[in-house]
């Protein structure tokens, strides 16, 4: 079962306070940074805000200020009593109105004159009559002039200012001019007399000059709509027109003067709108990332005084943390010692606190380790001294019953030679098997020894089986615990060759692989299958005290003596026959050191 771990928990206590401190100081001057921030920006938004409105309100006032200019211009020159004359003549054409015509046209180039934001004065009469402040102008002609749009709404308009959007103004021939025209029809004095309409141009460039005075941030800007919501004004007229930039001109519609937010697409802006009293809404438009300027200059005053405050509380913790773990960090140094194995030590820590009484304590405590320690080695190896020598007694009677059973059964066969032979060899066998009481004993005297037990029971079951020794001379004088290839060769006989039905061969070979000594012993008997195996070798691996010898005997005395990485390795195929290889470390005879 996993266990699941904080990814808070540290290692160290020292780190636990640093950190305890750092965060309780990092959150306050976080929370006092942030809202410091957050007030001075939201200050800094209303004012620019304010300060939007303000601006959007002069551009209104100066725009109707213009456009009540143009107004009271052309009531004026709709009452001049020459105009009126000129239009009540039957022929305009005449001598009498062109002398009309001329005083009329000189009327106009004195106001024209007069205000540069005018950019021109026309007059066009029912009765043909058609007069401006051009002296030399080559008008269009009378019957296309009197089609165009600002003189058809000035007649239904019946006497009203009629104000249009920004437009090429198509008066003269080859002449083109940007204007906001004026018109406005002439009342009549009978329903029988003629009208006309007076049209004041008002210079495009006025209303251009004006609007990019204003600026409203680093990309804010004004525009203007008129009614029905055509552009009479825009910075980035053209990029509206082909569709490459848009404004939210449905909403400005509907909307009365005040101040809103829209998200068009990842761009966020806000709309400031005024009313004209003659329809026209002028709108700014700012960002909101424009209206406080400094913002960044904001963020880095917070982070630098957030990061000046962390920095004193980091070593303020610090210091009070090294002051509060120092006699903890010197018991941790002791107990790393410990766990390294040096148990000659002590922690010399005075006071009265806790941590003092845990000193002494620990102290105490390895006092205690050392001498359970020492003892436990002593036992440890009388046990192992015990336990060697109980393990070969129990294999040495096992050899000694099996030998003598051979020999009473051949001597009552009357087997004289055999009898002499196979007790010559166990005479040898228990020869070296004694071995002045010593475990290791050179592989050529164990060798020897397998050498006189294969003949004992080659004689016994009646040359049942063959056999070959094949070991690498320059091992022979290797060390290796005494009877360890016998057990093998035993299993080899009876649960091998024994059962064949044809002669059976034993195979005893021995070489040194990178440090390390193989004895094989291999027969071509029955074999075992592989659950069989399975279970062979997982009993060498987990003994079971008082239980059998053989086999388990020989893994468990290899692995006690030598180690671990050390003993018996299995392969075995069913009708093929089995292999037993000994790992055992190439330890000269004169080197009995483990």
């Amino acid at each position: 079962m996993r266990i699941w771990r904080s990814p808070f928990q540290f290692k160290s206590i020292h780190t636990k306070i640093a950190l305890a401190f750092s965060c309780l100081i990092l959150c306050t001057t976080v929370i006092l940074s942030y809202s410091a921030y957050r007030l001075s920006t939201v200050a800094v938004t209303d004012t620019s805000l304010e300060y939007t409105k303000q601006l959007i309100e002069q551009v209104n006032q100066n725009i109707q200020t213009y456009i009540g200019n143009m107004e009271s211009i052309s009531t004026l020159s709709l009452s001049n009593a020459d105009l009126k004359r000129y239009l009540e003549l039957k022929n305009p054409n005449g001598f009498e109105g062109e002398q009309l015509s001329n005083q009329i046209s000189s009327y106009f180039r004195s106001i024209v004159a007069s205000r540069n934001d005018i950019a021109s004065i026309l007059f066009a009469g029912s009765n043909g009559a058609l007069v401006s402040d051009r002296s030399n102008g080559r008008f269009k002609p009378y019957s296309e002039l009197i089609m165009q749009e600002w003189y058809a709404k000035a007649g239904e308009s019946k006497g009203d200012v009629v104000i249009s959007s920004s437009h090429v103004q198509h008066l003269y021939d080859n002449e083109y001019k940007w204007v906001v025209s004026l018109s406005k029809q002439m009342p009549r004095t009978s329903p029988w007399s003629a009208s006309g309409v007076l049209l004041v141009d008002l210079n495009y460039n006025v209303i251009n000059d004006l609007c990019n005075q204003i600026r409203l941030g680093q990309r804010g800007y004004v525009f203007i709509l008129d009614p029905t919501g055509d552009l009479i004004y825009h910075p980035q007229q053209q990029l509206i027109y082909t569709g490459l930039k848009s404004e939210d001109i449905r909403t400005l519609l509907q909307v009365s003067d005040s101040t809103f937010q829209t998200q068009e697409a990842e761009q966020s802006k806000i709309y400031t709108v005024r009313t004209t009293n003659f329809g026209w809404k002028i709108v700014g438009v700012t960002h909101p990332e424009d209206l406080s300027g400094n913002k960044k200059e904001m963020q880095l005053t917070s982070a630098m005084w957030g990061g000046i405050s962390l920095i004193i509380a980091l070593a303020i913790s610090i210091l009070l943390s090294i002051t509060l773990t120092k006699p903890i960090k010197q018991l941790e140094v002791h107990m790393k010692q410990v766990e390294k194995g040096n148990f000659d030590i002590r922690v010399d820590v005075e006071g009265t606190n806790e941590i003092s009484k845990l000193s002494r304590t620990f102290n105490l405590m390895i006092s205690k380790i050392r001498e359970l320690m020492n003892q436990t080695v002593q036992d440890q190896e009388v046990k192992r001294i015990s336990e060697l020598k109980a393990l070969q007694a129990q294999i040495q009677p096992h050899f000694l019953y099996n030998t003598l059973d051979s020999i009473i059964w051949m001597a009552e066969m009357g087997k004289v030679e055999e009898v002499v032979t196979m007790t010559s060899a166990l005479s040898k066998l228990l020869r070296s098997s004694i071995s002045k009481g010593e475990e290791l004993i050179p592989i050529a005297v164990e060798l020897e020894h397998i050498q006189n037990y294969l003949t004992i029971q080659n004689i016994r079951y009646r040359n049942k089986f063959t056999y070959t020794i094949e070991v690498e001379p320059d091992i022979l004088s290797c060390s290796i615990l005494k009877i360890i290839l016998q057990p093998l060769v035993e299993n080899a006989i009876y649960h091998g060759v024994k059962h064949l039905p044809e002669c059976g061969h034993i195979r005893i070979t021995g070489c040194k692989i990178e440090g390390l000594i193989e004895l094989k012993v291999m027969d071509n008997g029955v074999g075992m299958s592989e659950e069989q195996l399975k279970n062979l070798m997982h009993k060498t691996r987990q003994a079971e005290p008082g239980k059998g010898f053989g086999l388990l005997n020989v893994n468990h005395r290899i692995q006690l003596y030598f180690g671990d990485l050390y003993g018996l390795q299995f392969e075995s195929e069913l009708e093929e026959g089995t292999t037993v290889t000994v790992r055992i470390p190439e330890l000269p005879l004169e080197d009995k050191s483990k």
